[in-house]
């Protein structure tokens, strides 16, 4: 059998091998890469997976029928290195121009689309940014069988060993990237690590077979602008002067810092999740309103709090500030935000914090507290294993007597609130005390839960001692606008918990509500008053 992949580096089957490894390698980089960049715009949802799961494999799929039908046509392996080429600089390209496909997506649908608004901006911006560059690499496996196979004889033993080579290149391509190169230096420059390998193998492949100067060249500098341009933005490029812009192995992370204020985000599409008053004064968010559970218990001995989902520490500082006789703990799974927590956030050395899963964290702990706070819900990231029955049992058991959860929702609307009522009937379906109370100006609701009785006739108590005049008014008025939930039969379990399709109903009715006056001035101004 006579071949024209007997030319050059290619009558070493190695290299075959090597080629088909690091095809497996990038197109898991690229999926992994793909939920990064996409994870502060749309979430890190099930959902959001999804969809990068169902679209990416859609792109093999075509891929590997056309690579196959191409090698049989014309087995000219110049045509699949010359596909592994223009891969390599897509995908080089993916970090700058990518989020501008987002943006532009995002501002089309904006005047487009009423409902599930994060489901469509994800699919487009998947099809456009990733489909193309992942269908050439699927051409790679069909078109290397063509090459390596010398006859019928070894062809199963041939076809083995390339899937092999293609199955671990995958398996280091799910590792590396997750484990070391995005906490390390980021989704952009991941891209960039596995884009610039793609290009070796092709370049080295048109190096030896003495052909491709032109196309190699092209390629390379297009490769090194994008290298260039993408060190030049970041995920939220429209922001300037931040004192801290990285990521790590759960989220992309953001500081702003001013003279009154420093904020955390970790979506830049959806606001911020942490703030630090630097006066010490209430932050006039949700945790004031949080606050209102250490006077539910027990005012004559120490109070313990446990916060799950810690974050910078806003809740735990502002309650061993106005509080006396007060120990808090938190635990954050992301050691990152910790990090910034005491960096950025003077997050007090003294206030222990534990990196872990909050429900792990639970099974794990025999301590008892007086007051636990569940701080994990973000926008539509919702972790299941702490929205059901079983985990909020676990808490329960984990209360002293008459001690009190306090969970902050975040994600309230005014035409659907199917997400919060679920998860106030799982509550409600545990304690016996379920009160909850609305963050003005905000998408936030507070859900205070007990089995005391007397769990308001104690906060009225309380509150009438307190002496600082903020915190009194404040907490006034959380009492006066507490509602009792009568609670329903809307169950989470582990067994089933749709949070991220109750989630997205909520997310968008939030949505076209703040896009009302852009809809409003694209009718009337046009395009231009968006891009303005």
């Amino acid at each position: 059998m006579t071949k024209k992949s007997n030319v050059g580096i290619l009558k070493q089957k190695w290299y075959l091998y090597l080629t088909e490894f690091f095809s497996g390698v990038s197109v898991m980089a690229v999926e992994l890469g793909a939920s990064r960049l996409l994870a502060p715009y749309f979430s890190s949802s099930q959902i959001v997976w999804t969809i990068i799961i169902g679209t990416i494999m859609i792109a093999m799929a075509l891929g590997n029928i056309f690579g196959g039908k191409s090698a049989d046509k014309n087995p000219n392996p110049d045509k699949l290195y010359a596909r592994i080429l223009f891969a390599s600089v897509w995908i080089a390209a993916i970090p700058f121009l990518g989020k501008f496909v987002i943006l532009g997506v995002s501002a089309l649908l904006v005047v487009t689309v009423n409902t599930n608004f994060l489901i469509w901006a994800a699919f487009f911006t998947c099809m456009i940014v990733f489909v193309f560059p992942l269908f050439l690499l699927g051409t790679v496996t069909p078109s290397l069988v063509k090459y390596t196979v010398d006859s019928l004889d070894d062809s199963g033993k041939t076809v083995g060993t390339l899937g092999a080579f293609n199955t671990i290149g995958s398996i280091i391509g799910t590792f590396v990237p997750t484990f070391i190169s995005i906490p390390a230096v980021g989704t952009s420059a991941t891209f960039l690590i596995f884009s610039g390998i793609l290009l070796v193998i092709a370049v080295v492949y048109f190096i030896f077979s003495k052909r491709g100067a032109v196309k190699c060249v092209v390629t390379s500098v297009i490769f090194v602008v994008c290298c260039i341009a993408s060190s030049s933005f970041g995920f939220a490029f429209w922001e300037k002067d931040l004192a801290y812009e990285g990521e790590s192995v759960y989220n992309y992370l953001q500081v702003k810092d001013n003279e009154s204020r420093t904020a955390l985000s970790t979506n830049v599409l959806f606001g911020v999740q942490s703030i630090y008053v630097k006066s010490g004064e209430l932050s006039g968010m949700y945790y004031d309103y949080a606050m209102a559970a250490p006077l539910m218990t027990d005012t004559e001995k120490n109070k313990d709090i446990l916060v799950l989902g810690m974050g910078t520490g806003t809740y735990a500082k502002q309650c061993m500030n106005y509080f006396d006789n007060i120990t808090v703990e938190g635990v954050e799974i992301d050691d990152k935000i910790t990090d910034l927590a005491y960096k950025y956030f003077d997050l007090p050395e003294d206030i222990k914090v534990t990196t872990y899963d909050g429900r792990a964290f639970l099974n794990v702990s025999d301590k008892k507290y007086d007051v636990i706070m569940v701080d994990a819900y973000q926008d539509i990231t919702i972790p299941f294993q702490m929205s059901s029955v079983e985990f909020f049992r676990l808490v329960k058991s984990h209360l002293k007597e008459k001690g009190v959860m306090v969970v902050n929702m975040n994600m309230r609307s005014k035409k659907s609130d199917g997400i919060n009522s679920w998860l106030a009937d799982t509550i409600a379906d545990v304690f016996s005390e379920v009160y909850t109370v609305d963050v003005i100006g905000s998408t936030n609701r507070e859900l205070f839960a007990s089995d005391n009785s007397d769990m308001l006739k104690v906060f009225s108590d309380n509150t009438s001692m307190i002496e600082n005049e903020n915190l009194f008014s404040m907490m006034n008025s959380v009492y006066d606008n507490l509602v009792m939930y009568e609670s329903g039969e809307r169950i989470f379990t582990d067994d089933k918990a749709p949070v991220e399709l109750l989630g997205m109903s909520v997310i968008d009715d939030i949505i076209q509500d703040e896009l009302v006056y852009y809809r409003e001035k694209f009718k009337t101004e046009g395009i231009k008053s968006l891009i303005g």
